[in-house]
C-alpha cells in the first residue's frame, strides 16, 4: 500500500485556498473600481483655504 504524501496534499490545499482570497480580493477590488467613479463624479474636490 502506498503511503499519504501529506505534504501534497498540504500544498495543494495552500493553492487552493490563495487562489479563493485571491478570487475574492479581485472580486472587491472589481466592485471597488465600479463605485469609484460615481463618488468622484458626485463628490468635487473642495479649495483649500491658505491665508
Amino acid at each position: 500500500m502506498a503511503k499519504p504524501n501529506y505534504s501534497f496534499e498540504k500544498r495543494q490545499r495552500e493553492i487552493a485556498k490563495k487562489k479563493k482570497q485571491d478570487e475574492k480580493q479581485a472580486k472587491k477590488q472589481a466592485a471597488k473600481d465600479a463605485a469609484t467613479p460615481a463618488e468622484s463624479d458626485a463628490r468635487p474636490e473642495a479649495p483649500t483655504a491658505r491665508g
